[in-house]
């Protein structure tokens, strides 16, 4: 079975949630990545419990990518802290899983 991740993010406008998704996508560091939003996220930063509207980003990508798509939103995220978290694809159809690899393919 094919490896596959989803990979979220979050960020504080449509905009830049859809840049960080079309540019992980032209990359090939992710096959697809889908915005919503606005949610609202309630965190503590620096000592002072926050309250903002965000908007997160789905991203699918192989396993065998995550550190590339990591450095990637590094590098275009304007968080200094950004959100960014793996989580495996335990189960899915495989012919998805497969177009996810080749998508995503260096």
């Amino acid at each position: 079975m094919t490896e596959v991740l989803t990979v979220l993010t979050t960020t504080d406008s449509a905009a830049k949630a859809g840049e960080l998704a079309r540019s992980a996508v032209e990359a090939r560091v992710a096959a697809c990545a889908q915005v919503s939003g606005p949610v609202t996220s309630v965190y503590r930063w620096e000592g002072a419990v926050e309250n903002a509207q965000e908007w997160q980003v789905l991203f699918k990508t192989a396993r065998a990518r995550y550190e590339a798509l990591e450095a990637h939103l590094r590098a275009h995220h304007d968080y200094d802290t950004p959100e960014i978290i793996a989580t495996p694809v335990v189960r899915g159809d495989a012919g998805y899983l497969a177009w996810v690899e080749r998508e995503t393919a260096g």
